[in-house]
């Protein structure tokens, strides 16, 4: 019986409240919608993966649904032609929870002892039956009834506790669920249920599907109930027998417990969840396969009256046939259902040919380490040599060469045995091995495959395309192994057409190469064993003939290439074609005489012995490349008198391919090496390489970052993580390595043989540190006896672990060197004669040890320590032909356990439960031998028959919650707020308590974020590479809030069009208790919401005299892409204006002077010129000092502010001219619900009006100053200025948008031609509307995201989105279809240009010919867009994110800062233009240094970064390339400096270490640890002769700790000399101790006496203090106001500027003893630099620099 208060019936949306997302989750595309069926609001659930898109219940794993009812009812609807998932997580009563999945997505059934998975099936009646697994078009509503007491009891003798969660997931309508303890039928009514005496209840009015009146509710939906075993059930519901076409099941099952299943009406599509057990108990042939490829299953259907020989579709075969048993089937047209065997005969089918795993949407791929597979000849240039593509093993890689970056084709499932591309790098061709072979042709730019078909040919040897790509050649064998040649024609691919098969020639000759003519795509040539043809196709007829070859027809050809010409020659139709030969022959060949023209007999260097074995050749205007057997490659000129130019490899040459400008010539080995020779400079670079046979094992290291590898060609290989380049490797010829790991905390690494010995090897000394042999008779239990499958070192480091392929595990001590045996376990590992390594494996926190075994199915997780067992889970209850091969646990304590099968597959376990959370084909073509998570746990490797870098997606569990406020503090907390369909995630909103705007004190924005909890809208490197995974990277999971409905706003606004009045006085209601409850932010990026800033603003500064002032703000550098419309550009007087933070920013685009408007107290949301450009208005937001926002009203011509207004009390969302800039209309946010009218003559407020639901934008009409127009949800509102005399009132209008549009919200507007407006939507749709007849005429689809802005002028509109597209349309046409009403038509729209930003556009100003324009992103950047010639170039751009260090070069000539973004940006002084960027993916860079002029030339200046992940990158300026990185330490560097003389680096990291290194050598000589133990923040090192100080050396420096301690060294680092010199150590109040809140420990050496140390923290008064390293004691203190947050002292002048946390600035004179304070800033100033002459100071908050020009006194 369920809980009281769950009976009779719970409505769980209801209940928990989903649409408003605080008890319940999203993911994904997951929207409210209106169902015409229904007639009221369901969800839709959509997304072309169903793991990416769901609804959850409750909202994390951690919290329970606790619903006992036994029934748990989903009305739902299944997408047509798409697959869904139902997850039930369902508590017995001794606590297991068990997880039972409904998908159309499982083609059989699956239990395990955690798993139920059962499959929908849908199949119709009609004579072309629907795919199978897909919904049919007709779906509809279905009341899916499920029995979960009798689930668990059927399937697996558990008794039902309660549902623990529910996830529903795309593609998939779902109006409710409900439980209860009753058994509802829908379809009986009440007087129905009485008058029969059934024992069944009627549902509930709210459970209950509408039905039209006269007719039966079977008619329009589904019931579904199961399992069903209830006697109750009515006789005419039960199916027994009948004639109907059945369901086919794919193989037959056991009997289970006989009882029946209900059905209640004919259905359109049948469930079917087929009760099948691994091993069928009978077997049968397949049927003949389909000509036609099929990603789906396929089964046949038959009537039980029917014969086997009318089945069309069906083998005749009567072995095909068996009887099925235990079946559940839902037929259409059949109103009987049943559970048990039937004794019909069903087809079976061969499901192993169609197995099909979706991608882990968990993982990505981002690197592969490994080249060839099938063959290592095939490597090609793309059209621009930037890139060249490669296969490698079944995926197929793009490399580009400048940054190393790849990019796959993923699809094949076996080895790729050829390749093609077209010359204009627009068509990929590529054939895979297993036969019959199949063909894909690729879009290249995209990576979308085009087109899948098998070729006619057993294997494909050779593909070729024409020049233009309309025509594809391939070479094959066919089963009888006689050569096949195939022309197919691929001109209509790209546009969406078929592959048509041309001509098909079988020849009894040799072909090796087949080429296309360049220039006459309808002649060929193929060469092989003494053979040379020409070959032709006219028509759809291939024909060809031979090559006169007179004295060489008995050579055996190995490769041809077509001569190259210049476009302006004149060439024949067929240039000359060169052939090569195996004995160094190559044969120059006139087509059109079919003779040879001459020959050349090629000879080795000084060698008059037998010629070169040439395997390739590639012909390029001037030279001939060849690769040859010996390993070399050979330039030649086309008379071949001399080699131009050799390059030894360490293999045979497999082929080689001169790139398209003749530069390069790329080439390949059979030793798997990829690489390309620069003929200017000769110098080689190598690309790619791999191990030659399968990978058998691998280990990373995290400190060096390292990875190591063990391969079946004897080989031990070590690469670099980071680069995944090959930094060792070594072969052992006499005993094989086989397992690999490495130890932890020591530099050592252990290798386990074949022969059943272990190694340990130093690191450092290359010796052997320890070795446990194998004798023939055992001495000990410790000896293996076979070979070693796994190693394996707790992260601890205190035990070692080995395991043999006789089963047994050994445990060693690894306290000490000598690595002593502790424990001995018998048959307990899978006993193998074949080893498979990472059978073992330790979790993070050491605690658990798992391994497969002691069966191939069984993995067992046991106590590392004591080796007791703790779990076992069977891998082959889920797939009897499945066993696992290796395993490793997921970066969590205890986490998942990885499984790599010998499906090639990976399953997901849980570590504690052993529930199978997923099961993933991860792209390998060969058994996975080896998984394991990188030490950073941000990506995972795989290795097999190549090295596989995957990049982890989902969010880590340690992020997965966001701190809340507590209870009280409940209104005020802030939530995070995403976008639910479009993606772009919206920035992190205070929620007011009642009228207050104060943040919860207790909130803390999480580490390493600015606060706004914003999901990142771009990451990339300075090339701007964006990914459409990327945001999802937010530092925690999105809290989603669903926009309730108002009832009051419904209520005012009525029907679909109402009018109603308010008058012009401003309103007087009480804010109070219209904000009584917390506002919802509308699912729209329009709406401004400030960034989270942690300060309190000063009360009051003192401003220096006029005159007097120290410092003048001479540039901004940044613009805030968080404000919305806040740029304006006026082409005919020139003004640009824009906001950074607090601050409006005009400046001269010619000159780039700036003037700065400074004012407001707060972040400006908002900007607006009046159209005489007399007047800009500016709105900031609402800070805690103040009730209401701030409006200012700027003189343009006097650069001054003329008027100070304010009404709205939390954010201003936009502003408004009208026309004759009578009127300003300023527009609230979704908080205040205001629109507000004002006076320009008087400034007075004229009309406060309130708004029912939040406005996202308002524009006057600029034809009728009386005519105003909002817009918002679902809904277009006109306002109407009517004026009696001096009193205003505004008349209200509404029109409801079309009903094309759906549900869409109106979220942009611009006027066009008289009486036509331009309305944007969220869903990306364009609606255009006459507004004097207020009525809709025309929608057209203009963008895949939402719509934020609109610009139109004359015949042009311009639109702007968040999917970060600006589009150009031609709207000529327009203003006639206005006058055609329904019958407009939107093709008469077009779009002109198209052009791609950096970031969701949320400001735009064009000229009034719509040719140029300036645009603003959230990004940060303003664009200057020509659409004439279809550029953008960047104007105005800034870091996006903190910045958290400025240098400068010794010339001052430049400017570098780095950023939490990852990035280094250099500057141009003179003009703050960015010269270069550096980017770092997914790293933040923490601290800078540039080069000291006594570095060596002052053209090689480079800078050196800190990241976060303990690395350090060298960049040269002058090459703008990284030179070095260096891994010195293991957490994130917090500081570094330069020595003087440029040859030393001194690094300080999170842990307080002193790490010092050389870059020259990449090595680190030292560590300092007098600091561990608390971060350091600063290191500054500086030349002075100490011969005062009593000692040596050349460089003073210094380190400071957060821990307010600070060191001084002096050393000589070429000497390796390094002593202490001074240990200082300020107290910390003790309040301020325990609270943990300590401001930073700032030192610095005074730049005017280097003998003087000033230093700046908490104590116990804020004062700078002057320390004298001779006198050994402070000499001087200067207060300050509070604590400092950041120092910096003028090399120029006695001064030294202070940052505060108030966002202030102090200019304190040193000799004086005056300070002046200065504002401007929006945040804590963190950071203060001088330039290195005093010049200029650079003053950072958060993003914001600012750039201050130090006046003299």
């Amino acid at each position: 019986m369920a809980e009281a208060w769950q009976h009779p019936f719970l409505n769980v949306f209801r209940y928990f409240r989903v649409n408003e997302w605080k008890r319940s989750s999203k993911e994904g595309d997951v929207a409210v919608v209106m169902d015409k069926t229904l007639k009221g609001s369901v969800y839709l659930i959509r997304g072309s993966v169903s793991a990416n898109n769901y609804l959850q219940l409750p909202r994390t794993s951690t919290q329970s649904l606790g619903l006992t009812g036994r029934y748990l009812y989903v009305l739902f609807r299944p997408l047509p032609a798409k697959r869904f998932v139902i997850h039930l997580d369902v508590t017995t009563q001794d606590s297991q929870v068990i997880r039972v999945s409904f998908s159309n997505f499982f083609k059989e059934f699956k239990s395990s002892a955690t798993w139920l998975q059962f499959p929908f099936v849908f199949e119709t009646r009609t004579p072309r039956r629907v795919l199978a697994g897909m919904a049919p078009p007709g779906a509809c509503w279905t009341f899916l009834q499920l029995d979960l007491h009798d689930i668990l009891l059927i399937y697996l003798s558990r008794c039902y506790g309660h549902l623990k969660s529910v996830k529903l997931c795309a593609n998939l309508l779902v109006k409710n669920l409900y439980t209860s303890d009753l058994n509802f039928d829908p379809g009986i009514t009440v007087s129905k249920a009485q008058g029969a005496k059934l024992p069944i209840i009627p549902v509930p009015r709210e459970m209950a599907f509408p039905v039209p009146k006269g007719e039966s509710w079977h008619d329009h939906y589904i019931h579904i109930r199961f399992p069903s075993d209830s006697p109750q059930a009515t006789s005419e519901l039960v199916w027994t027998n009948s004639s109907s076409p059945a369901a086919v099941i794919l193989e037959s099952v056991p009997q289970l417990p006989a009882h029946q299943v209900t059905l209640s009406k004919p259905l359109q599509y049948r469930m079917s969840p087929a009760i099948q057990m691994p091993r069928p108990q009978t077997s049968c042939p397949a049927l003949s396969a389909p000509r036609v490829l099929s990603e789906a299953s396929q089964s046949c259907q038959h009537s039980e009256g029917s014969c086997p020989a009318d089945l069309s579709v069906c083998s005749r075969d009567s072995s095909a046939w068996v009887e099925a048993s235990a079946v559940h089937t839902v037929v259409r047209d059949s109103q009987r259902l049943t559970h048990k065997s039937t004794g019909m005969p069903v087809a079976l089918e061969d499901t192993g040919s169609h197995k099909h795993f979706l991608p882990d949407p968990v993982l990505r791929l981002k690197r592969i380490i490994g080249f060839g597979g099938h063959s290592t000849k095939w490597a090609l240039w793309t059209k621009d040599g930037a890139a060249v593509v490669y296969p490698c093993h079944a995926v197929i890689v793009v490399l580009h060469i400048s940054t190393g970056e790849q990019r796959f084709f993923l699809g094949h499932t076996d080895k790729v045995s050829a390749l093609a591309l077209d010359r204009n790098s627009l068509l990929l061709a590529s054939a895979q091995v297993q036969p019959p072979s199949v063909v894909r042709l690729w879009d290249f730019p995209s990576g979308r495959c085009l087109s899948l078909f098998r070729s006619p040919m057993y294997a494909v040897c050779s593909l070729s395309f024409s020049s233009s790509g309309a025509l594809l050649c391939g070479v094959g064998r066919d089963h009888q192994g006689r050569t096949v040649v195939v022309a197919w024609g691929t001109e209509q691919v790209s546009l969406g057409g078929e592959v048509v098969a041309l001509s098909k020639v079988h020849a009894d000759f040799d072909v090796q190469t087949f080429r296309v003519s360049l220039l006459d795509e309808t002649r060929m040539a193929s060469c092989g064993q003494g053979s040379i043809r020409l070959w032709r196709l006219r028509g759809r007829t291939l024909r060809s003939c031979p090559v006169d070859l007179g004295e060489h027809c008995g050579l055996e050809f190995s490769d041809l290439a077509f001569a190259q010409a210049l476009d302006s020659c004149q060439v024949p139709s067929i240039p000359t074609l060169y052939v090569c030969s195996r004995n160094g022959h190559i044969l120059e060949v006139d087509p059109q005489r079919m003779a040879v023209r001459c020959t050349h007999h090629l000879l080795p260097t000084g060698d008059p012995g037998p010629g070169i074995t040439i395997n390739s050749l590639s012909v390029s205007l001037t030279a001939c490349a060849v690769g040859c057997e010996d390993g070399y490659l050979r330039l030649w000129p086309l008379d071949f008198s001399s080699v131009l130019l050799e390059a030894e490899h360490e293999g045979p040459i497999s082929s080689v391919c001169i790139s398209p400008n003749g530069l390069c010539v790329l080439s390949t080995t059979s030793s798997s090496h990829l690489g390309f020779l620069d003929i200017p400079s000769r110098e080689y670079t190598v690309l790619a390489c791999s191990h030659m046979a399968p990978v058998l094992a691998l280990s990373t290291e995290q400190s060096r970052g390292q990875l190591a590898t063990v391969s079946m060609d004897h080989t031990v290989r070590i690469w670099d993580l980071a680069t995944l380049r090959q930094l060792y490797d070594f072969t052992s010829c006499d005993e094989a390595p086989c397992a690999i790991t490495f130890h932890p905390t020591w530099p050592a690494v252990f290798c386990g043989f074949r022969r059943g010995a272990i190694r340990a090897f130093s690191l450092e000394s290359t010796g052997v540190l320890v070795e446990h042999t194998c004798v023939p008779q055992p001495k000990g239990p410790w000896c293996h006896q076979g070979a070693i499958i796994d190693l394996l070192v707790t992260p601890d480091g205190n035990f070692l672990f080995s395991s043999c392929c006789q089963g047994s595990l050994v445990q060693y001590s690894c306290s000490n060197s000598q690595c002593h045996v502790l424990r001995v376990a018998a048959n307990v590992v899978f006993q193998d004669a074949q080893p498979h390594p990472n059978t073992l494996a330790v979790s993070r926190d050491s605690r658990l040890l798992a391994f497969v075994g002691p069966s191939k199915c069984t993995v067992t997780v046991m106590d590392s320590a004591s080796l007791n067992e703790l779990l076992r889970v069977s891998i082959g209850t889920l797939d009897s032909l499945d066993s696992a091969v290796a395993i490793c646990f997921g970066p969590t304590s205890p986490g998942h356990l990885l499984v790599s099968t010998s499906s090639n597959k990976v399953m997901v376990l849980d570590a504690v439960s052993g529930r199978t959370v997923r099961e993933v084909y991860i792209g390998h073509s060969e058994p996975v031998h080896a998984v394991a998570f990188t030490p950073d746990q941000q990506q995972v490797l795989s290795v097999g028959d190549a090295i596989f870098l995957w990049d982890v997606l989902a969010t880590p569990e340690s992020n997965q919650s966001i701190p809340r406020a507590s209870p009280a503090h409940d209104a005020g907390q802030l939530e995070d707020v995403t976008s639910q369909a479009r993606g772009l995630p919206l920035q992190q909103i205070s929620m007011p308590s009642h009228i207050s705007t104060q943040p919860d004190p207790h909130f803390r924005p999480p580490e390493g974020t600015d606060g706004t909890f914003s999901a990142s809208e771009e990451e990339g490197c300075c090339g701007e590479i964006h990914s459409p995974t990327e945001l999802l990277k937010s530092p925690g999971p999105p809290v989603f809030v669903e926009k309730e409905p108002s009832g009051a706003g419904d209520k005012a606004w009525g029907a679909a069009s109402s009018s109603w009045q308010y008058h012009g006085h401003p309103s007087t209601w009480s804010t109070r208790e219209i904000k009584a409850q917390i506002p919802t932010r509308p699912d729209s990026y329009k709406h401004f919401t400030a960034r989270y800033k942690a300060f309190m603003q000063a009360k009051n500064i003192s401003c220096p005299p006029a005159g007097g002032e120290q410092l003048r703000l001479k540039t901004v550098v940044g613009y805030s892409g968080n404000g919305r419309a806040n740029m304006v550009w006026r082409p005919d007087t020139g003004f640009f204006a824009y906001t950074c933070g607090r601050l409006v920013v005009v400046e001269d685009l010619h000159s780039g002077a700036q003037q700065h408007w400074l004012g407001h107290p707060e972040e400006i949301s908002t900007l607006a010129l009046s159209h005489n450009a007399q007047v800009l208005a500016s709105a900031s937001c609402c800070g805690s000092d103040a009730a209401l926002c701030q409006i200012r009203l700027w003189d343009v011509p006097g650069c001054l502010c003329q008027q100070l207004i304010s009404h709205h009390d939390s954010a201003v969302q936009a502003l408004a001219f009208s026309p004759d800039d009578t009127f300003l209309v300023t527009l609230g946010d979704y908080r205040d619900l205001t629109l507000a009218l004002w006076s320009m003559a008087t400034y007075e407020l004229v009309s406060a009006n309130r708004l029912p639901e939040p406005m996202h934008g308002v524009a006057f009409n600029p034809w009728d100053a009386g005519e105003l127009i909002c817009v918002g949800p679902g809904a277009i509102t006109f306002w109407f200025l009517q004026q009696h005399g001096a009193d205003i009132s505004l008349q209200v209008h509404q029109e409801p948008v079309p009903e094309e549009m759906g549900l869409a919200e109106l979220t942009s507007l611009c006027y066009g031609a008289a009486r036509l407006l331009y309305c944007g939507s969220s869903t990306g749709q364009v609606c255009v509307w006459d507004t004097g007849a207020g009525r809709c005429f025309l929608v057209w689809e203009a963008d895949d995201g939402e719509i934020g802005l609109l610009v139109c002028s004359g015949s042009r509109l311009v639109s702007g989105s968040n999917t970060r597209r600006l589009r150009l349309w031609a709207v000529g046409a327009v203003p006639e279809l206005q006058y055609k009403g329904s019958s407009a038509r939107s093709t008469s729209v077009f779009m002109e240009r198209e052009l791609t930003l950096d970031g969701a556009i949320v400001s735009a100003s064009f000229d009034s010919g719509m040719d140029m324009g300036v645009v603003g992103t959230t990004a940060g950047t303003l664009w200057y867009i020509s659409w004439t010639e279809g550029t953008s170039t960047r104007l105005i751009s800034g870091h996006r994110s903190k910045v958290n260090e400025v240098v400068f070069s010794p010339d001052e000539s430049y400017c570098a800062t780095c950023g939490e973004d990852g990035s280094v940006r250099v500057w141009s002084l003179a003009s703050m233009e960015l010269v270069v960027q550096f980017q770092v993916l997914n790293q933040s860079c923490l601290c800078l240094a540039w080069s000291p002029p006594s570095c060596g030339h002052p053209e090689q200046q480079q800078v050196v970064a800190g990241y976060s992940d303990g690395t350090l990158r060298v960049f040269s300026i002058s090459r703008t390339a990284m030179e070095l990185k260096m891994h010195p330490h293991r957490s994130a560097l917090t500081a570094i400096a330069f020595s003087t003389d440029g040859q030393t680096i001194l690094s300080g990291d999170k842990d307080g270490l002193v790490a010092v290194s050389r870059p020259r050598v990449g090595m680190t000589f030292r560590v300092l640890r007098d600091h561990q133990g608390a971060p350091i923040s600063v290191i500054q090192s500086t030349y002075k002769e100490y011969v005062d100080l009593g000692v040596e050396g050349e460089d003073l420096w210094l380190a400071v700790s957060e821990d307010q301690r600070v060191s001084v060294w002096a050393s000589n680092w070429p000497e390796n000399h390094c002593k202490l010199l001074d240990w200082l150590s300020f107290p910390v109040p003790a309040a301020l101790e325990t609270s943990g809140l300590l401001p930073p420990s700032l030192a610095t050496f005074c730049p005017w006496d280097l003998a003087l140390l000033v230093y700046v923290g908490f104590g116990t008064h804020e004062e700078v203090a002057f320390y004298s390293l001779r006198q050994k004691q402070v000499v001087e203190k200067i207060m300050l106001p509070s604590c400092a947050m950041s120092l910096s002292l003028s090399p120029g002048a006695h001064l030294m500027a202070v940052g505060f946390s108030e966002c202030t600035l102090s200019m304190v004179d040193c000799t004086l003893g005056t300070t002046q304070e200065f504002a401007g800033h929006d945040d804590v100033v963190h950071l203060c630099r001088f330039t290195p002459s005093g010049r200029l100071l650079f003053t950072v908050a958060h993003s914001e620099i600012l750039v201050w020009e130090v006046l003299s006194p």
